[in-house]
């Protein structure tokens, strides 16, 4: 049993304790209504007494005994996950007392039960509010006191299973534009929500399918200046540096750090060993790649070459990658090595270059430029 199926079971108990005595039913036998409202207390079978209690709240909705009904209703038709019945029973217990607490959460978990994002956030928000009034409510005068602490403690619980209601639900529903409505409603119920950290790699995913790349980029900055553990915001933040030519330094570092992470991570459950070999090298590859460029445009050449040294085997694949290193790697080595006058250099400067210049890219003119320039300056062939 999970932490939260141990919590609501408790949060079952303790409802039912406090809830004993909120919706009073005094029947009248000698009325019609109190006739059938025993009739409904005699029934033993479930799909008729259900049966009986509609009939009720349709004939008497105004009757003091509703409440009663209502609360009956929804928990007959969550237990036979009937959830659009729940619901609308619901709806109907707090139009009448909109501070039912434990109805309020039964709402809740009947429209988990249709795994419907809307229908979880309307009613998390709901729930949410009516605990929160519970939970800031002075103890009356002939109040006990062990009932007063106990009735907080239930709705502060109450409060916090709505952020895990949004939590879950997120987790559960492939649709990115529901994950990201479900993330920033928890967001704006709580800023400091323990959830809030366990869901927002899924948050930032979620915007990466959806094309909310700028968003995206803002959640992983933001993320990285605490934890700069998830590979794919490094990745992100560092694309999105390189790309605006602002800030190299924090290219470099955030490149270097996703070369860390990616040699510490382990091969994850159900990922086959070549799938996952791909992966690593290629984002250990990219973390080479983006910092040796960014060196090689920043003139520091022998950082460039080690760097990008490394970067050439595993970005092979990526003909587009590979171009731009191999010209970096040619310019690196040159200049390396012309002020060295070491001629093993710029024999692999040569090399690189001429590698770039057979390449289709926007390397590949300068490329032959420089492949020229260096035989002519050392008369190599």
């Amino acid at each position: 049993m999970t932490r939260f199926q141990r919590l609501a079971a408790l949060m079952i108990v303790v409802a039912g304790t406090l809830n004993a005595q909120r919706h009073r039913l005094t029947i009248n036998a000698e009325t019609p209504e109190g006739q059938q409202l025993q009739q409904i207390g005699q029934e033993s079978d479930e799909g008729r007494k259900a049966a009986l209690m509609e009939d009720f709240v349709q004939k008497y909705p105004k009757h003091e005994g509703a409440a009663w009904v209502y609360e009956q209703l929804l928990a007959a038709h969550l237990k036979t996950s009937q959830f659009d019945k729940a619901i609308a029973a619901g709806e109907k217990l707090l139009a009448i007392d909109p501070d039912d607490v434990p109805s309020a959460h039964n709402v809740l978990k009947a429209a988990e039960g249709k795994k419907d994002a809307d229908v979880v956030m309307h009613w998390a928000g709901i729930t949410s509010k009516a605990a929160r009034k519970a939970a800031a409510a002075k103890k009356s005068e002939d109040e006990e006191e062990e009932r007063w602490k106990a009735m907080v403690d239930y709705a502060r619980q109450v409060d916090t299973y709505t952020e895990y209601s949004l939590y879950a639900t997120a987790l559960q529903l492939p649709d990115p534009a529901k994950r990201i409505a479900l993330y920033e409603a928890l967001e704006a119920q709580n800023i400091q929500s323990q959830y809030l950290p366990q869901l927002v790699g899924t948050y930032f995913l979620a915007l990466r399918q959806s094309g909310a790349n700028d968003k995206a980029f803002a959640v992983a900055e933001k993320v990285l200046e605490k934890d700069q553990s998830n590979e794919d915001m490094l990745l992100v933040v560092v694309d999105n540096y390189f790309n605006q030519k602002a800030n190299p330094d924090k290219v470099i570092t955030y490149s270097g750090k996703l070369v860390e992470v990616m040699g510490q991570r382990k091969q994850p459950e159900g990922v086959s060993a070549a799938d996952w070999d791909k992966r690593k090298n290629l984002l250990t590859g990219l973390g080479y790649w983006y910092a040796g460029v960014t060196h090689g445009n920043q003139s520091n050449f022998k950082e460039c070459d080690e760097v990008l040294r490394q970067a050439l085997p595993l970005v092979k694949e990526n003909d587009a990658l590979t171009a731009q290193a191999l010209f970096y790697l040619g310019l690196a080595n040159y200049k390396l090595g012309d002020a060295a006058k070491d001629k093993k250099r710029i024999a692999e400067a040569l090399k690189f270059s001429v590698d770039c210049a057979r390449m289709k890219s926007p390397f590949s003119g300068q490329a032959t430029k420089n492949a020229n320039v260096i035989r002519q300056q050392y008369k190599l062939k």
